[in-house]
């Protein structure tokens, strides 16, 4: 750099340079300087601002070169000094980083594949990170490599480092969390409220210790990259609903609700709703926060008011199908008038709280039944599928006779929908003296006395085999606990309210129809619908295990039953189904059954 003075300088042939002033930044105020000839006041001193005349031509030059590294600095989409795992990418072009960065992943491919050690409250486990979604989103990253934050300086002589971007699938995570939690999460316990008869009982809410799924995936997102094992923490969690807002809710509800009762009223009567009724049907549901919400509900309403809706309602009756020349007849059904629940449940839950103007109005609106016969006719029930009889001695006469065809009458028209399961205990309810049942031998404790129903078993076993020969898929079944030459060995089922129960699946694309029908020494039951297999037969494996009864004496008297005796023996039976000419499934059962005693009524002989 050449200063210049005000003298010119000697003349000479290099070209006529005009100069420029420049101003340098200063850090106070300008001092005072002497006129340019002169000596500046006070000495030999130097001022602080200094001006200088800088060539032109080397000003240009100078801004040539700093015009050039900015250009340097500023190549490519990714800020110069920018790297990602540890791989540079600045200067690059957004395809050259991504295929870079893809590279560096391809090195650690091994490592990021293998498996991760997780522990959760002391748990320790493995998991697959691509069981859970663990990847590296390399466009996602590049995007922020190339917004990161680098001022001009800092892209020339600077550098940073831009985490990767993790994806993770939170959910698939926090299941595989939880199943090495097991059993050991500490869960909140939710609020509840429930009745003891008309009585409300409470359950406190409590804090406890679970999964946060975002911290989880938080952590294991950093863990994972690191390559190093991964404590997942457990976060305190609270129940929404705190033990001051369940108190109200017993004050201001609960209690009140079953004070008194409610009347229903419709445009043709009313109906009393009696506290139990209230208690049976108010509830309150705590979500998965542990908020308390109260709700009526109104199916458990109607269950609770029983035979007492039949003053107000006409219940719709639905299409029926009998079996009559041979062939199915199919009968229409009929509309009903039901109480409309869409707004009953929360009319209801409006008055419960009030001491006074306990009513709300119910409209009654037409019900088309569930089945009607157009439904019905199309559900391809055209022909008998298989049928099964078994045979019974005392006559009509005998109580197990008469039991037999009560339950035969009222399982006969049954018809169970495509991929329904029909249950019979829920079909015929309790099975009652009030619904024609009469007292028969039954086996309790291991012999036989007389109950409630006795007789029943035998048609349990007959519909069985009916739906078993028909190739419908069994659900619950449970063969006798003595074998009795009526009934086919292994394939046979007995029933007892409420444990015992039979029940089978639809699991056809067509309807099923039971056909029920008695003599006075057979039942015989038959399913009705479009048949899909060739055939259904039983092929028996030989009994084995084989026991002999045990002579027992019982006190003489009407609950003595006397028995010659059956041995016990174990059996395998194998269902086998053809169609189009070949087996298509072979199904196993197996049972064990126990030597029934002979029990003799009397003392032994002295």
């Amino acid at each position: 750099m050449t200063l210049y003075g005000e003298n010119s300088p000697p003349a000479d042939d290099r070209p006529t340079v005009q100069v420029t002033a420049v101003t340098w930044p200063d850090d106070g105020p300008e001092p005072v300087t002497a006129p340019a000839t002169g000596e500046p006041d006070g000495g030999p001193s130097r001022p602080r601002r200094v001006r200088m005349l800088l060539a032109a031509g080397v000003t240009g030059g100078v801004l040539a070169a700093v015009a050039g590294a900015g250009a340097w600095a500023y190549a490519g989409d990714v800020p110069r000094g920018t790297s990602v795992l540890g791989t540079e990418l600045g200067g690059r072009s957004r395809a050259e980083a991504d295929r870079e960065l893809r590279a560096e992943l391809g090195r650690r491919a091994a490592a990021l594949a293998g498996p991760l050690k997780v522990t959760v409250d002391g748990r320790s486990a493995e998991i697959n990170p691509a069981d859970v979604g663990l990847a590296v989103d390399v466009p996602a990253t590049i995007a922020a490599a190339a917004a990161a934050d680098a001022h001009a300086v800092s892209r020339l002589v600077g550098s940073r480092t831009v985490d990767p971007v993790v994806t993770v699938d939170v959910d698939r995570l926090d299941d595989a969390l939880r199943k090495v939690l097991g059993d050991k999460a500490q869960g909140m316990t939710m609020p509840a409220i429930t009745y003891q008869g008309t009585t409300p009982k409470v359950v406190q809410p409590k804090p406890g210790l679970a999964l946060e799924p975002q911290r989880s995936a938080e952590v294991v997102r950093a863990g994972w990259l690191a390559g190093t094992p991964v404590t997942v923490p457990l976060v305190e969690r609270h129940p929404a609903t705190t033990p001051e807002e369940l108190s109200r809710l017993v004050t201001e509800l609960a209690k009140p609700a079953v004070a008194a009762p409610v009347t229903l009223r419709t445009n043709k009567g009313s109906v009393k709703v009696p506290p139990a009724a209230i208690a049976k049907s108010l509830r309150f549901t705590a979500d998965k926060t542990g908020k308390l919400a109260p709700s009526v509900d109104v199916k458990q309403l109607r269950a609770a008011l029983g035979k007492n809706l039949a003053t107000i309602e006409v219940p719709p009756k639905n299409a029926a199908m009998t079996i009559s020349g041979g062939r199915p007849t199919t009968t229409d059904g009929r509309p009903g008038q039901q109480l409309d629940t869409a707004t009953l449940g929360q009319d209801l839950l409006a008055v419960l709280p009030k001491s006074d103007g306990r009513e709300v109005t119910g409209e009654l609106k037409p019900t088309p039944p569930e089945l009607t016969a157009e439904k019905l006719s199309g559900l391809g029930i055209k022909e008998r599928v298989s049928t099964f009889t078994t045979r019974f001695t005392g006559g009509m006469a005998s109580s197990r006779s008469q039991n037999i065809a009560t339950i035969a009458r009222q399982v006969d028209g049954t018809v169970v929908l495509p991929g329904k399961t029909f249950s019979l205990n829920g079909h015929t309810g309790e099975r009652g003296y009030a619904k024609g049942y009469r007292d028969a031998p039954v086996i309790l404790g291991g012999k036989l006395v007389p109950g409630v129903g006795g007789g029943t078993s035998q048609f349990t076993t007959t519909l069985f085999n009916a739906t078993y020969y028909a190739g419908l898929e069994d659900v619950e079944h449970k063969p006798h606990s003595y074998w009795f030459d009526r009934y086919p060995a292994v394939i046979e089922s007995t029933i007892f309210w409420p444990d015992l129960d039979f029940k089978f699946r639809n699991n056809t694309d067509y309807g099923v129809l039971i056909d029920t029908s008695y003599t006075s020494s057979t039942i015989t039951v038959s399913i009705w619908s479009t048949k899909i297999y060739d055939s259904v037969k039983t092929e028996y494996g030989p009994r084995r295990n084989i026991t002999t009864p045990k002579l027992i004496h019982l006190e003489p008297g009407p609950s003595c039953i006397a028995t010659n005796g059956i041995n016990g023996f174990t059996q395998d039976a194998f269902r086998v189904i053809k169609k189009g000419g070949t087996v298509v499934k072979r199904e196993k059962f197996t049972w064990r059954y126990d030597a029934e005693p002979r029990y003799v009524c009397g003392p032994k002989p002295s």
